[in-house]
């Protein structure tokens, strides 16, 4: 298909203009609806013939094993779901934040000990699970999941699948983006606390505007479960995601107006992305250039501006107003910051960044490589570690593929359709993930959408409806729709290894993709 035929409209230097975007989106959408089984026009019998071989794809029969591991952070159930890819079959379900009467969890001595003093808060909101890594792949060591609703953090065992430790953040509120150094190993977990509050809080100081009114970034260290140290920053963190070199993470920030209200946190045309540099900052913490807050013994770098001056551990980069997601391309070279409430993502070239921190560059903008317009409500964005990037459009109810090099091209000003399809998911997508994106091993199979919604998607169950995971076929040129799966609110965002039969009694998480793992017929684990 020619870049003429996918879409008419006119490109401009950023993409789309914004007076065609609305229609162009809507043509696009009305296309891949005839052409998301491969065919421009769908027969009865052309339907059914994808049909079957959707079903052929996805099937695991009785006795064989999937793939792949799926792990589903529970969100308002508090736990993390066990899933197998692609039969999207749910195996298990860990407690980590709930109290589960099934398996004792936050019943018996030996849980409540695990859960330590938090062991009074009987809920949990997990949004983010995330798998450690040694040189950028997973290592099928831990998995770590946040708590929003109670600023925790869980680490669990994945050979033996259960929780063996839970922290609670100090000096901050509500856990949100989460993730995991990835080179040269998980020394660290990132955690973004998103709220402002104020410090100390002791109800005497309700002004945000206040100079001690702040949030923080949290870094813990990942064997011990314990804080390694915490960065003050401007604004509310988002989400978060590290590099591939063990020097740089960066965050997405809103409320760079530190409002109360709806409002007011839009007010500012861009917001930005603070990057951290982790040595640097590791080398102040050893310098003893931090101070303490409270009781807590936890070293806290100033990370903010001040006089127009960056700190020597951060930086900002503008970007439009109030970004969601935070993502690191496979290949090491970007992040994508996610528009959310701009039709844009924003590609930061990781290698600018060391002239960023050395003062080489005017505008820290100069970071920014391409900012592609891609639909309404751009909020994660995935890979397939061929180049193209896949964002969910919560607005559009669609799941959008581009081009990240083509999108670069088309910042300079060729004209280039960077937008290789755009797939109707049902609906109003917030995470997605590809198998094995978060590594460099990406292979490019399958993606999981996780939608808010499902709406007509199942048999009726009253006024509560069910949310819908939807299994993704990326292998070939076009996105292929396989599977709806239904489930109880609120999965938020999940992560698939591959798995291995190289650990017989333990789970098999694979530790390189290439490492052994299941035959197509039958996928059986090896046992002893």
């Amino acid at each position: 298909m020619s870049d003429k035929s996918k879409n008419p409209e006119t490109l401009e230097k950023g993409g789309l203009s914004r007076r065609s975007f609305l229609g162009a989106s809507a043509m696009t959408g009305a296309a891949v609806a005839a052409t998301a089984f491969g065919g421009a026009v769908m027969t009865r019998e052309s339907f059914a013939a994808a049909a079957k071989e959707a079903r052929s794809k996805i099937e695991v029969g009785p006795g064989e094993l999937d793939e792949y591991y799926g792990f589903w952070s529970g969100g308002h159930q508090g736990e993390v779901r066990v899933l197998g890819i692609p039969s999207m079959r749910e195996i298990m379900r860990i407690p980590v934040f709930n109290v589960d009467s099934a398996t004792g969890w936050g019943l018996t001595n030996e849980s409540k000990a695990v859960l330590g003093e938090s062991a009074k808060y009987k809920n949990g909101d997990c949004h983010h699970p995330h798998i450690s890594m040694t040189d950028g792949k997973y290592d099928g060591k831990y998995l770590f999941i946040n708590d929003k609703a109670n600023t925790r953090v869980a680490r669990i065992r994945l050979d033996i699948m259960k929780c063996d430790k839970i922290l609670t953040v100090p000096n901050c509120q509500a856990i949100h983006g989460l993730r995991l150094q990835k080179v040269p190993h998980t020394k660290y977990v990132f955690a973004n606390a998103e709220f402002v509050i104020p410090h100390p809080n002791d109800g005497k100081v309700f002004d945000l505007q206040d100079e001690n009114s702040y949030t923080m970034y949290n870094v813990i260290d990942a064997e011990k479960m314990e804080m390694a140290f915490q960065i003050i920053v401007d604004g509310n963190l988002d989400n978060t995601d590290a590099d591939y070199t063990g020097r740089f993470a960066a965050s997405t920030c809103y409320n760079s107006e530190k409002a109360y209200d709806l409002g007011g946190m839009m007010r500012n045309e861009r917001d930005w992305v603070v990057v951290f540099d982790i040595h640097a900052a590791e080398k102040a913490v050893k310098a003893g250039k931090f101070i303490t807050l409270g009781d807590s013994k936890v070293p806290v770098l100033d990370g903010r501006k001040k006089d127009g001056k960056d700190s020597e551990f951060t930086r900002y980069i503008p970007v439009p107003k109030n970004p969601h997601g935070c993502n690191t391309s496979p290949d090491g070279k970007y992040f994508i910051a996610n528009g959310k409430l701009s039709p844009t993502c924003t590609v930061i070239a990781i290698d600018k960044l060391p002239d960023l921190f050395d003062g080489k560059l005017k505008d820290p903008r100069d970071v920014v490589v391409a900012e592609p317009e891609l639909g309404l409500g751009p909020l994660h964005t995935t890979f397939d570690g061929r180049g193209n990037g896949y964002t969910t459009l919560f607005i559009d109810s669609q799941l959008c593929k581009w081009n990240i090099e083509d999108a670069i091209r088309a910042y300079k000003g060729e004209k280039v359709n960077y937008i290789r399809q755009k797939l109707d998911v049902h609906y109003q997508p917030g995470h997605n993930h590809a198998s094995l994106c978060e590594t460099r091993e990406a292979d490019g199979k399958w993606v999981v959408v996780l939608s808010k919604f499902s709406k007509d998607r199942f048999l009726p169950t009253g006024p509560l409806h069910p949310e819908n995971d939807q299994l993704i076929d990326i292998s070939g040129d076009e996105m292929k729709l396989m599977h709806d799966g239904p489930t109880f609110a609120e999965p938020h965002d999940c992560i698939m290894p591959v798995v291995t039969r190289s650990r017989p009694r333990r789970s098999g998480i694979a530790t390189t993709r290439s490492s052994p793992r299941p035959s197509s017929a039958p996928r059986r684990m090896a046992s002893t």
